[in-house]
């Protein structure tokens, strides 16, 4: 449990830093886009815009630790609870809120340090409720489900946030936390791994639902952060990274909480979960707010 534990926390260190960081990266692209060059008619990115965002040495380090925080959670998911590995990691909405305060110069308020509060809060009772994690052993038609469920999402919700365009901030957040939290859910049932068997493996539909939901959540988190609040469209990605594994988790592959503790975990969910939404809600401010803050431009040749 202790391990796990702390294998989660370095992951949401990770994501966290990682996603204030391509936040940066998307911003810095989005503005040396000249006029109109860089959305589409709905006024949202398109993919050049989105392409050049990748580009920047911020996003490049940025998605170096999402993928050391995959492989940090994608352990811890097989050694806790579904409910607490998703919601321990999604406490990046902490990091990420810290550190752009900082890097995006975006000035926190009361009720959003509250909200955090409360995150960091439940994450607390969670631990305390947590008990085992199930087998993970699922039936091959549930694999073929949940591929069926991925494709739908990111194949679905890419071409939804392009139509909404500009408006689909917090949508483009949760439909990538959906993404994320159909990888965790993939890591845990994913056949071939202990024992190691390779043939078992590439045959599992679970492994391509986890390549599809891991490129297809980061492609969506990378829109949600051009477009709106990097601490609101990272509330959204928690909602959807914990609320449904959790509850698969807890339904069909055998999670549970301490004996008699089940009241505990339960309010300690609920309560990460309404302080992720309450940071959304409050922080949707905050792309005008970051906007002023920045520092005009020097002159050439002033140092």
């Amino acid at each position: 449990m202790l391990i796990g534990l702390l294998t989660a926390i370095a992951a949401s260190i990770c994501y966290g830093t990682g996603s204030v960081l391509q936040a940066v990266g998307s911003r810095r692209a989005a503005r040396t886009t000249p006029g109109a060059a860089g959305v589409t008619q709905h006024g949202g990115p398109n993919l050049a815009s989105t392409a050049k965002a990748a580009m920047t040495w911020e996003f490049i380090v940025g998605t170096i630790l999402d993928f050391v925080g995959f492989g940090l959670g994608a352990l811890a998911a097989r050694l806790l609870p579904l409910f607490l590995s998703q919601t321990v990691i999604s406490a990046n909405l902490v990091i990420t809120a810290v550190l752009s305060v900082k890097l995006l110069g975006i000035r926190l308020t009361r009720k959003e340090w509250t909200s955090i509060g409360v995150v960091c809060a439940a994450l607390v009772l969670l631990a305390t409720a947590a008990g085992h994690e199930g087998s993970g052993h699922t039936p091959v038609s549930t694999h073929w489900w949940l591929l069926a469920v991925t494709v739908l999402i990111i194949v679905g919700g890419t071409v939804a946030v392009r139509f909404l365009g500009g408006r689909a901030a917090i949508l483009a957040g949760l439909l990538s936390g959906l993404g994320f939290g159909a990888l965790g859910v993939g890591v845990r049932i994913l056949d071939g791994v202990d024992p190691f068997d390779l043939g078992a493996l590439l045959s599992d539909p679970a492994l391509y639902a986890i390549l599809i939901a891991g490129s297809g959540g980061m492609y969506l988190h990378t829109v949600a952060l051009q477009i709106g609040s990097v601490n609101g469209a990272t509330a959204a990605l928690v909602v959807g990274e914990t609320v449904l594994p959790g509850a698969i988790g807890v339904l069909w592959l055998g999670d549970a909480s301490r004996a008699g503790l089940g009241w505990l975990a339960v309010l300690g969910f609920l309560l990460a979960v309404g302080g992720a939404v309450a940071v959304a809600w409050f922080g949707k401010h905050e792309p005008e707010a970051a906007a002023a803050a920045e520092p005009a431009p020097e002159p050439v040749g002033v140092r």
